[in-house]
């Protein structure tokens, strides 16, 4: 047994001998920068990676970019990702299917993926000359943001997760029913796999019914996107309502699953690669939450601000980057879908934005973390055009739809300059607004005609940029 433990603290202080030495590489050879990309369904993370690496590899619609408006940066080029156990980001497949002759939209995230990209920079001012090239690995993490939401379960035991979630159930679509099947069963009962299973079937149903109605809090992630996992015990357990858990009792056995999904699904997630991220962007379908009315929107206030717990936010030293320790020094809070709207429009988007994650960026100022909201589309798929219509001029934008392929203008109704007339009622809880009616319409990708050395038209995807790694270039 002796033999046993020094043989495991002598692995044990190997392995934080090879993190050392990595981590003196990184900081003074050849320096890493870890982004995290993420977001809730219908946010456009593959969209958002595809065109920044595109754009960054060919940059000439990144002018807000400032090292590369300045010419600094020489190249950019793809590189084997460090992480051989993580799948590779499809970035050719993504970035075919948007340029294509008949192009659309790639396939959605649905597990952890990474891409490195590498860029070579010349230095700035006097000393650029002197000390020549220098290469930074850019590492971009894309994940789920489902599995995001997860991680606010590892301070919750089963009770807490399931009187919060059948709390929230009454009020959303498919609730009801899920509910009623839960109230009806004996907890206290023998274990029966076909009622363990019945209830988790209804109650992952339920959770796909109210993410498709727009709301953001949907835990846990892996029943809506479960991979390799689907149908395990892990994943085979519900809400209950409060009650004494009887040894080898159906509320015993979803309390053990729960915590195992905790320990063997969560836990790991954040130890192997959430906890080592740098930088983070979360990208936000604000629109559709809007569209999806006054409930949604303070479901997504809510989600955004319990979210930010998780990121570790804060600076970390000099020193603690060098023993290895990560803390995510800088957010984006990206409002997508930009191109949906007149330009004019576009500070009204922003400001609603920065009043969604307004509690998550205080705390994140707080622990010493940069934040920034932000309107972007990564990829444009509409043009702009101002109309009269009975009397009035509309801007419009102009589009490819995706449902039947015809082109049309669009008018979405115009968002109010001040974001607590949108606010107020959804901290109320208010069931529809009152004058107004805000639409959203699905366009497909427009077709592109790229000159040498450009990437996909955008909007501020060179200023997301510019904040999220600018000052490492």
């Amino acid at each position: 047994m002796r033999a046993v433990v020094l043989g495991r603290l002598a692995d044990g202080v190997t392995r934080g001998i090879e993190g050392f030495g990595r981590s003196v590489s990184e900081s003074f050879f050849d320096p890493t920068l870890r982004l995290g990309v993420t977001g809730l369904s219908r946010a456009g993370k593959t969209v958002f990676i595809t065109s920044l690496i595109a754009n960054l590899i060919d940059r000439g619609r990144m002018p807000q970019l400032v090292a590369a408006a300045e010419g600094r940066v020489l190249s950019a080029f793809l590189q084997p990702q460090p992480d051989d156990t993580l799948p590779r980001f499809d970035f050719e497949t993504h970035y075919a299917a948007l340029t294509a002759t008949d192009p659309h939209w790639p396939e959605s995230t649905r597990a952890v993926s990474e891409l490195r990209l590498s860029l070579r920079l010349r230095g700035a001012g006097i000393l650029g000359g002197v000390t020549g090239p220098r290469t930074l690995h850019l590492d971009i993490v894309d994940y789920p943001g489902e599995w995001l939401l997860d991680l606010g379960l590892m301070a919750k035991s089963y009770q807490e997760w399931s009187d919060d979630t059948l709390a929230r159930m009454a009020e959303r679509p498919g609730g009801a029913e899920a509910q009623a099947a839960l109230a009806a069963v004996d907890a206290n009962a023998k274990l029966d796999e076909t009622v363990a299973q019945g209830l988790a079937h209804g109650f992952t149903a339920y959770l796909r019914t109210a993410r498709a109605a727009g709301f953001s809090d949907c835990t846990p992630g892996r029943f809506l996107l479960p991979g390799e996992m689907a149908g395990s015990p892990v994943l085979t357990f519900a809400p209950l309502p409060p009650g004494r858990a009887k040894r080898g009792s159906l509320r015993a056995e979803f309390t053990r699953r729960y915590d195992a999904y905790k320990s063997k699904v969560v836990q790991p997630f954040f130890r192997d690669h959430f906890a080592r991220l740098d930088r983070q962007v979360v990208l936000v379908d604000a629109l559709g939450a809007i569209h999806d009315g006054p409930r949604a929107v303070e479901d997504l206030r809510r989600t955004l601000a319990d979210t930010l717990g998780a990121f570790r936010p804060g600076a970390a030293s000099w020193l603690g980057r060098l023993l290895g320790a990560r803390r995510v020094d800088r957010i984006l809070f990206a409002a997508t879908k930009a191109d949906h709207l007149h330009h004019t429009q576009h500070a009204r988007l922003t400001a609603i934005m920065g009043a969604l994650v307004q509690d998550a960026r205080r705390r994140a100022d707080f622990a010493g973390a940069r934040t920034e909201a932000m309107s972007i589309a990564a990829l444009r798929a509409t043009v702009e055009e101002t109309r009269d219509h009975q009397g009035r001029t509309l801007d419009l934008v102009r589009g490819r739809l995706l449902d039947d392929g015809r082109v049309a203008a669009f008018y979405p109704g115009a968002l109010p300059e001040d974001p607590g007339v949108l606010m107020a009622p959804a901290r109320e809880g208010a069931e529809a607004w009152l004058d107004a009616d805000y639409q959203v319409m699905r366009f497909a990708p427009a077709k592109q005609t790229l000159k040498p050395g450009e990437g996909p038209p955008h909007i501020r995807l060179d200023r997301a940029a510019q904040f999220l790694i600018g000052d490492r270039l």
